[in-house]
Formats: structure tokens, C-alpha cells, sequence
């Protein structure tokens, strides 16, 4: 005799038998991308009307070999405020290209420009190519590198929270105030961009969002939330299925969006962002986002950049390890794209 009682087998059980009710299926894919968009931008929760003042703060600036690196903080929202690193290539033209970075689930944004986290004068090594804003200099190109919610400078320090992952309690914070974390990252990357528009450097028509892990996961809802803003996207090992990765697999808890599973896909939700360029970039031995299902989703992502005419905006890219960026197979095809 046995008995079902984990939780996991009834809710594997409502996944096998649930069609999702916004899944694209041919036709007209305008009015399909309005339905969807509509229904994102209610799931992910409530935003600000107005918006505060930027109220930007230097807080250092220093020369590096591939630039200049200014450390500021802006605010988000009242009580929210955002550090963040902007890093300027060096003989960088008049204007030039940004690309708004988010590191995921680690010590935070200091990883983006290679420096210790409690002494940022202090160079060091940075793993899985992390170092997005060095990457981004390197290749003449500005970088923002937000410090997002919950992580590195931004991590609780108010509240005791028994949880090892900085995210969960804002997590469910949010989802009791009607919104979730990941709208209101997304909210901060909106800002950001409204940062960048305050500046003589920036070529406004040539912004881009890129991030891996928790960083590539808001790095695609915002490309499709903000679509009108951003020009490319490059999110790194977070794209695959909701069934394969966030729901088979120990996730953290700001992964999550109420319902959205009931209308859409991963694939789905980011087929928004077409026709603009995206490069996906996944490890073949990552295991938490598995490599099978990242192509099947890649595959039905495809089928929407066709439907618009652009199935060669939407590329993949895999990296021959495990989870992290892949800086020098990814570069070269986004640069394509610039």
C-alpha cells in the first residue's frame, strides 16, 4: 500500500494536465503579444503612477585600464534606494552603446567590475565570466551595473531573517502588498534607464539589459516589460521551461510569479520581447536550468520570431560548463546585433 503525500506529485500532476490559456498557437501574434503583455504586467504586480526624484549621488570615480568607473546611487522609489556602478569604455565616442547589468544570487554587484565586496579598492578574480562591466568596456560599450534587490549592499539588514537566501522574505513581502520581486527589479531597471537619460553620453536608442542567473531572469522580464526601451537582451542561464527548471528543481523564492503558469510559458512570456534581438546563453552541464529543455524552449521561442519575420534575432548560445556566462561565445553574436 502506498500513499501520495508530498506535495510536489499533485502540483507535477496539475502541470501534466493544465493548458495554459495565452500560449501562442499561430495567427495574429500582434493581438496575441498585447493579451499576453497585458496579463504580464497585472501578474507581476503593482507599480509606481509617479515616479520620485533620481536624487543621484557620486559616490567615488576612478580610472581603470579599460575605462572609467564611478560608483553612484539613485533612487528607485521613497525608502529604495539603488547603487550601482556606471563604467565608461575608454576613447569611447561621443555616445555610445550601455548595457544594464544584474548579477544573480551572489555577494552582489561588486562582481560586475572585479573588486572585493567590503573594499572595492581591492582587484579580484572573477569567476564564470561575472564581471559583466569589465566585459562590457572591453568591448567599447557603457555598462550600468545595478545592485539589485536583496543582494550584496541591498540584502536585509533591518529585519532578522532566518532564511540563508536574502530574497525570501522581500518575496513574500511583496506578494502580501500585491506585488512581487521581480516587478519591483524590474521597476529599478526602469529607473536606470531613466538615469541613463539624464546623461550627454548615452545613445538612448541603443540600450540593452543582460544579467545571469536571478540577473538573466529580470534581464528577460524587463526586455519584455520595457520593450519600447531596451534594444537587446542577453540573459544567461535562466531561460528553459517553468516545468523543467522553477518547478522541478529547488529554486529561490523570487523566482516565482503568481498565475502566470495558468497562462504562459517561459518561452511565451519572453516571445514579447520579438522581433528585437536576444542572444540566450545556457551552460550544457547546468543543473538547475537543464540543457534539454532549454532547447525545447528555445525551439518554441524560435517559432515566435519567425511568426514576426525575425527568427534570426533569436539566438542561443551554449557554453561548454556549467552555471554562469560564457563571455567569449556570447559577445561576438551580440555584437552582430550592435
Amino acid at each position: 500500500m502506498s500513499f501520495n503525500y508530498s506535495p510536489s506529485l499533485y502540483h507535477r500532476y496539475v502541470m501534466d494536465n493544465l493548458s495554459q490559456e495565452l500560449e501562442f498557437q499561430g495567427g495574429d501574434i500582434t493581438t496575441w503579444q498585447q493579451n499576453l503583455l497585458t496579463k504580464v504586467r497585472e501578474l507581476v504586480g503593482i507599480m509606481p503612477t509617479e515616479k520620485t526624484a533620481l536624487n543621484v549621488r557620486s559616490l567615488w570615480q576612478r580610472e581603470h585600464k579599460h575605462g572609467t568607473i564611478e560608483k553612484i546611487v539613485f533612487t528607485s522609489e521613497p525608502y529604495c534606494d539603488v547603487p550601482a556602478y556606471v563604467c565608461i569604455p575608454k576613447n569611447a565616442k561621443k555616445t555610445y552603446p550601455f548595457f544594464i547589468c544584474l548579477q544573480g544570487h551572489s555577494t552582489g554587484m561588486h562582481n560586475s567590475i572585479g573588486v572585493d565586496f567590503k573594499d572595492e579598492t581591492i582587484p579580484i578574480k572573477i569567476e564564470g565570466d561575472r564581471d559583466f562591466g569589465i566585459g562590457c568596456m572591453k568591448n567599447g560599450i557603457g555598462a550600468l551595473c545595478i545592485e539589485q534587490r536583496s543582494f550584496g549592499e541591498r540584502r536585509e539588514n533591518i529585519q532578522k531573517t532566518a532564511s540563508e537566501h536574502m530574497c525570501h522574505d522581500a518575496a513574500m513581502h511583496a506578494l502580501n502588498l500585491g506585488k512581487t520581486l521581480t516587478g519591483e527589479r524590474v521597476y529599478d531597471v526602469e529607473r536606470g534607464i531613466d538615469y541613463l537619460a539624464t546623461r550627454d553620453d548615452v545613445d538612448m536608442n541603443r540600450i540593452g539589459v543582460m544579467g545571469n542567473s536571478g540577473g538573466g531572469l529580470i534581464s528577460m522580464f524587463s526586455s519584455v516589460l520595457l520593450k519600447e526601451q531596451l534594444a537587446w537582451c542577453m540573459p544567461s542561464c535562466s531561460f528553459c521551461t517553468f516545468r523543467d527548471s522553477i518547478m522541478s528543481i529547488y529554486h529561490c523564492s523570487d523566482n516565482y510569479i503568481p498565475s502566470l503558469m495558468r497562462y504562459a510559458e517561459m518561452y511565451d512570456v519572453l516571445g514579447l520581447y520579438a522581433p528585437k534581438p536576444i542572444v540566450i546563453v545556457a551552460g550544457k552541464y547546468d543543473a538547475i536550468f537543464p540543457i534539454d529543455a532549454v532547447k525545447y524552449a528555445f525551439e518554441r521561442l524560435k517559432k515566435i520570431y519567425i511568426a514576426v519575420g525575425a527568427g534570426d534575432n533569436c539566438q542561443l548560445i551554449i557554453g561548454d560548463g556549467g552555471h554562469r556566462f560564457y563571455a567569449d561565445d556570447a559577445w561576438p553574436v551580440m555584437k552582430k546585433f550592435m
